[in-house]
């Protein structure tokens, strides 16, 4: 039952889209039905368990890493997101039906968890692979998400500057979150270019270059709009950007959380020390864990970066 446990609890992220679908057909305050779900019920069930703090023995790591049935659950919910997305956009706009402002809330933010849980969350963990197959998975579940320069950001950005005051995504000692939203969102894209330019000059490429993948993410995502648009209409549109938004608003709670007051010591030579793991806040709940493949050992995926979540 142990081992049972081990290999098959992360299937539970799967009841999200469940939830999400649950909350598109139903009326009135059961469209909350999602949120409900994620932040009501998950945090009660956490405050009544145990943390786990265990770790796997070096054969059962050996034997995890192994199993592809850990990267299956992740490709899997590529389609399903998607699905998510355009069939909640469908019940929102469909002409047959006069939704409330409730319910429309309560549908678009069910769109919005799955773009934070699946598209940002899962986008995360694909994006930190070596294999170019994961790594396109991973820019598609940000494209849902309308945050694909996350993936220059958080990968080249984040990991090298967190807990210093060069990462817009480490928040300061005393910063409001509000603030920080602002702080990481347009610093965090601003740093994309930065990087994705820097990248261009050391391969003596022009700005405007095939190369250029902050160019890429751009009309891509503006193309992916004009599609919800043709299909859905302005407010099928605008239904998506707010999902999307509430989606990188998870995120960013998140991002504030995980490092937050947390700043690396400089060197002698004026670099900073390693990132370890007491540069990032940990949270052993079971559930949480579960939910988001991990992310809240936070300290262990920012000491090794490319571990996998199992």
């Amino acid at each position: 039952m142990k081992a049972f446990k081990r290999d098959y609890k992360y299937l539970s992220v799967y009841s999200i889209p469940l939830f999400a679908i649950a909350s598109f057909l139903a009326p009135d305050w059961w469209s909350f039905l999602l949120p409900l779900l994620v932040f009501v019920l998950v945090p009660l069930r956490e405050i009544f368990t145990p943390n786990d703090t265990s770790n796997y023995s070096k054969n059962d790591e050996e034997r995890v890493l192994a199993d592809k049935f850990y990267d299956r659950l992740l490709y899997a919910l590529v389609p399903i997101q998607y699905a998510i997305v355009f069939y909640g956009l469908f019940i929102l706009t469909n002409n047959n039906q006069d939704w409330s402002n409730i319910e429309i809330a309560g549908k678009v933010f069910s769109i919005g968890i799955c773009c934070g849980i699946i598209g940002i969350n899962v986008g995360h963990e694909l994006g930190h692979r070596s294999n170019k197959n994961e790594q396109l998975m991973a820019k598609a579940l940000l494209l849902s998400s309308m945050y694909m320069h996350f993936y220059i950001e958080h990968n080249r950005g984040h990991h090298k500057n967190v807990a210093t005051k060069l990462d817009p995504a480490t928040a300061q000692k005393g910063e409001i979150v509000y603030f920080f939203w602002f702080k990481s969102m347009i610093l965090g894209y601003i740093s994309a270019w930065k990087l994705e330019m820097k990248k261009l000059r050391k391969l003596s490429l022009p700005f405007l270059s095939f190369r250029n993948e902050m160019i890429h993410f751009t009309v891509i995502q503006v193309l992916f709009v004009a599609i919800i648009y043709l299909i859905f209409g302005w407010n099928g549109a605008i239904y998506f950007l707010s999902a999307a938004l509430i989606g990188i608003l998870m995120l960013e709670t998140v991002n504030y959380i995980e490092h937050y007051g947390l700043e690396r010591k400089m060197k002698e030579n004026g670099k900073y020390e390693r990132v370890l793991p007491t540069h990032s806040w940990n949270s052993n709940h079971e559930e949480g864990r579960k939910f988001l493949f991990e992310l809240s050992r936070h300290s262990d995926h920012h000491y090794l970066a490319r571990r996998k979540y199992q």
